[in-house]
């Protein structure tokens, strides 16, 4: 057995206020219940929420509060992501604190979630980390998984775990739920899924092994999960196949397929060329919503919290 324990923190958070001391003192109860456990995984922006405001370079505080829990617990801390701020471009960073609190390596997150999260520019390097005397881990980002190419890019380069922290408030969650089980399937790796409650998802964050299969399905609300897995099943489901059976990624190498679409070019098809651009819906439009045409103006993020009704 090669095992490791990995904490899944799915929290409340908030998208309007400091989330940071509320994080720091789940994580000391976690630890304080849960001493084993040798790595957390945080929701995607669960510091302050997707809110531009708090955009902040890299090395900054909140990356900094996040490798003082690291060092104060020795464990490996994926602190879910942060808008960072470089110039006048902002992107949405992923940060991998070892034991040591030391920040090894940032992901910056490929594909923002267009047209919905503004602003933010796009990643181009993929980011995987080995943890020494278990195994190599790669991490990604939210909507990055619904485009396959990220998962088996990073399985190619060697990643036994994928680390994916979400921020997922949609409907579309239970379609997430099936894309982490195809990718661990089809890339014969565990995926570690964590998506926030309250203002930071809906939930149901989910853990596969390299079967496909569920390891544990969260809940709505808030849940901290320690789960103990070991990398020798994906060493051997990926030396004979899953479940005895099929073997994707040794078929990938092997096949002698060209796929036009991934041409050197870049170039994308005729086809997809006639989707139209990438825009968000208004009020009438196409895609069958009623109402005016009229543009509805975006309202800033409120600063403060505003009060209750009476």
């Amino acid at each position: 057995m090669t095992p490791f324990a990995i904490g899944g923190l799915q929290l409340t958070t908030s998208g309007l206020r400091d989330n940071l001391p509320y994080i720091q003192a789940k994580l000391d109860y976690f630890m304080y219940l849960f001493p084993w456990v040798q790595m957390v995984v945080f929701s995607e922006l669960a510091a302050y929420g997707p809110n531009p405001a708090k955009a902040e370079p890299l090395p900054g505080p909140a990356e900094r509060k996040f490798q003082e829990m690291a060092a104060r617990h020795k464990i490996w801390v994926i602190n879910g992501s942060l808008v960072e701020l470089v110039g006048e471009q902002r992107y949405n960073t992923l940060s991998v604190i070892d034991p040591t609190g030391k920040v090894i390596a940032r992901y910056r997150k490929m594909f923002p979630f267009l047209p919905y999260e503004e602003g933010i520019t796009c990643g181009n390097e993929f980011v995987l980390f080995d943890v020494p005397d278990v195994g190599r881990f790669g991490v990604s980002i939210c909507y990055d998984m619904w485009f396959p190419e990220t998962s088996r890019t990073l399985v190619a380069m060697g990643a036994e775990v994928i680390l994916h922290p979400t921020l997922t408030t949609t409907i579309d969650r239970d379609v997430e739920l099936s894309i982490v089980r195809a990718t661990a399937a089809t890339n014969q790796c565990f995926m570690v899924d964590i998506n926030g409650a309250g203002d930071g998802g809906n939930g149901k964050s989910i853990i596969c092994g390299p079967a496909g299969d569920v390891l544990h399905q969260f809940g709505h609300g808030e849940e901290l999960v320690p789960l103990e897995i070991d990398l020798e099943r994906v060493r051997r489901y990926r030396e004979v196949g899953l479940r005895g059976l099929g073997q994707p990624l040794k078929s990938f190498r092997d096949s002698h397929v060209k796929f036009p679409v991934y041409g050197e070019t870049g170039v994308a098809s005729e086809y997809l060329n006639k989707l139209g651009p990438l825009t968000k819906m208004t009020r009438g439009s196409r895609a069958g919503l009623q109402g005016s045409d009229t543009v509805v103006e975006k309202e800033a993020i409120p600063s403060v919290v505003p009060p209750l009704a009476q």
